[in-house]
């Protein structure tokens, strides 16, 4: 059954929540959507008081361990942490309090191309059941050709060479026990999902996957629950009511996840 996942998203030390493809190492910082007073430990506590478990920490950028960090320690075990972690830090941050760790720039060169002998690294620092696959992509496809999708690092400004087929999420998951996508092109806007790569995610379904991104209102997450086939999990950011949106409330999706 598909499940609410809930997610602290930090820049500069703060819980924030931002367009996702304004995150550029320009001049010009990222489009914010919400800035909280709160700090991260705050979120942590009200996830793990409500039940909310396998959620997401994500330092987007530089200057966020110790937020990180904090968030972890309110609730141990409770949530994955990401951002630009790699095998010799992975166990720092699962002795941190994380569940996973969450990985994908590390894992190319500068070109994209996927280093496999860094997917053995981090298997063997913290084990395949620790290991969580960020395969976060921008749409490709143009001019009504079939869609595709290519993963997207640094901090979602780079193509890699890794497309989003089931060939490829069969090869991944042989190191990674769950998958985190978020779509790019879409993510902050709450201007509807992809629902094309929610599907693609759904018919393959092999592993837990957590998909992320414009979700405006309940009725994209019933799509997300049809087209992922009850396979996809979900998240949600801007539009949710616990960080300024007005399109979801907190209080819905903690009842969504207690549904029979």
């Amino acid at each position: 059954m598909t499940k609410f996942r809930p997610c602290i998203d930090l820049h500069e030390g703060r819980v924030k929540q931002i367009v996702g493809g304004t995150l550029t190492d320009g001049s010009e910082g990222p489009v914010e959507n919400f800035v909280a007073e709160h700090p991260p430990a705050w979120f942590a506590r009200k996830y793990q008081a409500d039940g909310l478990a396998g959620g997401h920490v994500i330092q987007l950028g530089p200057g966020n361990e110790h937020a990180a960090r904090e968030a972890l320690s309110a609730y141990p075990g409770g949530m994955q942490v990401g951002g630009g972690i790699t095998a010799a830090d992975a166990k720092d941050w699962i002795d941190a309090g994380a569940s996973h760790v969450i990985v994908t720039s590390w894992l190319f060169d500068r070109s994209g191309r996927l280093i496999t002998d860094r997917l053995q690294q981090l298997v063997r620092a913290v084990g395949r059941e620790r290991v969580v696959l960020d395969l976060s992509c921008r749409r490709c496809s143009t001019d009504g050709s079939p869609p595709s999708w290519r993963v997207a690092m640094n901090r979602w400004q780079t193509l890699t060479e890794i497309e989003i087929t089931p060939e490829n999420l069969d090869m991944l998951s042989r190191f990674a026990s769950e998958f985190l996508i978020h779509a790019a092109d879409v993510e902050g806007l709450c201007q509807g999902i992809d629902q094309d790569l929610v599907s693609r995610l759904g018919q393959w379904g092999q592993l837990p996957l957590t998909y992320a991104g414009g979700v405006a209102d309940l009725d994209d997450l019933e799509q997300i629950d049809r087209a992922g086939l009850g396979k996809v999990d979900f998240t949600v950011g801007s539009a949710l009511d616990l960080f300024g949106g007005q399109g979801v409330r907190y209080d819905d999706l903690v009842a969504w996840n207690r549904r029979e």
